[in-house]
């Protein structure tokens, strides 16, 4: 799990609630058609900007942003030289057992591909398309998310006109002009927290977690064609280990 992002999300929920809660009542920021101008709209942009499966699979990337923690780049160097060095002492074949106590799927399918006896340029090709594909994927996701914080405050303010519409259509009483004003004001406020708290910090996430699994799948790809070709061990760590400055940086982040 991610405990950046959950800490992130609580915390700020719950800095806000505290915010209100020392203010007055929490029911004066609750209002049901707010939430369905702010939600229904956003949702509705979303799918009328990008394909419905992109915007229906948004829902396995938010888990991705969550639930999953991108494994370190110097385990997967130290795995693959562990496994070339098997495989330099018991051939290729010595290296099943690790297809199957592989945590990556794009590992698994590669040591499977070089214990099949693929011919290298075949293994090189089919995980160049797959890593394409993921990044693909991974950029699609924050480019919604990104959609969905503009989308948001921009449905918010709709909302808010609406209200004013509405309020400076009934002026018979007076009394009635601030709390009519208050309600209007919620669909910003629902906008800005939807697109500040959540869109663009999880659409912020995904560009780093894409760069992280990119230079990830990467390490992986040179790491199986040096195996798969017989380069001694050492060499190809220290060829791996040029992939760790990319990966120190992304995790200072």
């Amino acid at each position: 799990m991610d405990i950046s992002s959950v800490i992130g999300v609580v915390s700020g929920i719950g800095f806000i609630l505290g915010t209100i809660l020392l203010g007055g009542p929490i029911g004066m920021f609750i209002n049901i058609p707010s939430i369905l101008i702010v939600v229904g709209g956003t949702i509705a942009a979303t799918m009328i900007g990008f394909p419905l499966g992109d915007v229906i699979g948004i829902v396995k990337t938010a888990i991705k942003v969550f639930m999953f923690k991108i494994e370190k780049a110097e385990d997967i160097i130290a795995n693959l030289t562990e496994i070339s060095n098997k495989a330099r002492k018991g051939g290729l074949l010595s290296i099943e057992s690790d297809i199957q106590s592989a945590s990556d799927p794009y590992l698994a399918q590669a040591l499977q591909m070089t214990v099949d006896g693929v011919k290298t340029e075949d293994i090189g090709q089919i995980m160049e398309k797959k890593m394409e594909l993921t990044k693909k994927s991974l950029e699609t996701g924050s480019n919604i998310f990104a959609a969905m914080a503009a989308y948001a405050p921009a449905f918010g303010m709709i909302g808010t006109l609406i209200g004013l519409v509405q309020m400076l259509a009934n002026l018979d009483d007076p009394s009635t002009i601030g709390p009519k004003m208050a309600v209007a004001m919620i669909t910003t406020f629902y906008g800005a927290i939807m697109a500040n708290l959540f869109f663009i910090p999880m659409s912020d996430k995904l560009k780093g977690r894409t760069e992280e699994e990119i230079t990830n799948m990467s390490i992986v790809y040179e790491g199986i064609l040096s195996i798969r070709e017989g380069e001694h061990p050492k060499l190809m760590e220290d060829k791996l280990k040029v992939y760790l400055g990319d990966a120190a940086k992304e995790e200072k982040k």
